[in-house]
């Protein structure tokens, strides 16, 4: 497939990995810094700090105010932006290709140099404390939150992203001092950009910015602490009109390639309207407006799952009729429906590779995870070689893992509705 000739890989000698792939369409190039840490990462004491130091690093260094970063980006028409997951933060940019320099500069600048004044700490704090008010009034986002919580149980996998108001307010500008020293070092590093870039240029730019950063170390510590899936139920009574849920099962990290099988169960589940879940539930039901099935994968595990929202006198039949699709999937699946399922994911993964900006997300991560970037026909071969026998074992292994159910919503029975129903042998 064309495009993945122009990747080029540098490693500096601080360990921080340089990529880049050359869009000879593109007139802008789209760059940023990816680094192995994210909400996971933190220790107990650090919960929410992750996402906290993102917010900070756009709140003025030694030499640049908080509105100078904006507005010298702005000026050259450019923007910057970060976010935090549960396995990675980045910072990216875009500018035109002569503002290059500027861009790289810039995000140079936040990463070593922010320097976390006590007034801005207080403000971002502010800011974050309406995030975590707003995911609170939020149920269709505050379920997913629960799910993963119950998923792995005590786990800093299972903790929300944005912290609790009671571990923000004990953190200060040492804390995060101490964090990024911990992490942000060159061997968890890397600086990838895609667009109208010249690999060469980049990499003499970025070694110049990013000289003073420490090298640190290569190996991810996630590999070392694997998380364990726990399962089990968590219910929040809200006033809402629906009941919002999400049930799930044990799925596999993407390091070893066995999650395809998943990828494409959750397609054929609930991929689009010929998707399993869409015909029953919704349109010979009528039981949900939408209602969705993933495969989360991580570094050493993963989750399967199912979410919806529908009126709660309807809630035990959804769930019974979800857990049949599965099951039936796990005895029925057809060849069709894995080809179209596979089609569905190419397109999916080709178009969103086709922008400098999916394209920069792509290879930060492959870098990141596998040390190098995995060809668009070698990701392709991946699914196609998935065949309807593997899904159907797969939905199998799904269902033979101890359930998760997560419900924001109005009260429902215990008596109308069980964990039980989302075992193997439950209610049909």
């Amino acid at each position: 497939m064309p495009g993945d000739q122009d990747v080029a890989i540098t490693t500096l000698p601080n360990g921080l990995r340089v990529v880049s792939e050359r869009m000879n369409h593109a007139a802008t190039v789209t760059l940023g810094v990816w680094i192995s840490a994210g909400s996971r990462d933190e220790a107990d004491d650090q919960h929410g700090l992750a996402h906290l130091l993102e917010h900070m690093a756009f709140k003025g260094t030694a030499t640049r105010s908080a509105r100078q970063i904006a507005e010298q980006i702005e000026a050259v028409g450019g923007d910057i932006n970060a976010a935090t997951s549960i396995e990675y933060t980045c910072y990216t940019a875009r500018s035109l290709e002569e503002d290059l320099p500027l861009a790289v500069d810039i995000l140079a600048d936040i990463l070593l140099n922010s320097s976390f004044a006590n007034d801005e700490l207080a403000r971002e704090k502010g800011v974050i404390l309406q995030e975590i008010a707003a995911v609170e009034d939020t149920p269709d986002d505050l379920v997913y939150d629960l799910f993963m919580a119950r998923v792995f149980d005590g786990q800093p996998l299972g903790r929300a992203i944005l912290g609790t108001p009671e571990t923000l307010a004990s953190f200060d500008a040492d804390s995060i001092r101490r964090y990024l020293s911990q992490h942000y070092t060159g061997g968890r590093m890397v600086f990838a950009a895609a667009g109208a870039v010249d690999h060469g240029r980049l990499v003499d730019l970025v070694r110049k910015a990013f000289a003073p950063l420490a090298p640190g170390i290569v190996t991810d510590p996630k590999l070392s602490h694997r998380s364990r899936y726990t399962g089990g139920e968590v219910r929040r009574l809200a006033r809402t009109d629906q009941s919002h849920l999400v049930m799930g099962f044990r799925g596999e990290p993407f390091t070893d390639g066995n999650h395809y099988p998943l990828q494409v169960l959750a397609m054929v589940m609930g991929g689009g309207l010929s998707s399993r879940l869409f015909q029953e539930v919704r349109e010979a039901r009528g039981l949900a407006y939408a209602i969705d099935a993933f495969h989360w994968a991580f570094t050493d595990t993963g989750v399967f799952g199912i979410g919806a929202g529908a009126a709660p006198k309807d809630v035990p039949e959804l769930v019974r009729l979800c857990m049949h699709c599965l099951r039936d999937a796990g005895q029925t699946t057809s060849e069709e429906e894995v080809q179209r399922a596979r089609a569905q994911m190419k397109v999916g993964l080709l178009g969103s590779l086709e922008t400098p900006g999916g394209r920069l997300e792509q290879l930060a991560r492959q870098v990141l995870t596998f040390g190098r970037v995995i060809p668009r026909h070698e990701v392709s071969a991946r699914i196609d070689a998935v065949s309807a026998e593997q899904v159907r074992a797969a939905a199998l292994t799904v269902l033979a893992s101890p359930p998760t159910l997560s419900m924001v919503g109005p009260k429902i029975k215990s008596a109308e509705l069980k964990l039980a129903d989302l075992t193997a042998s439950g209610a049909h």
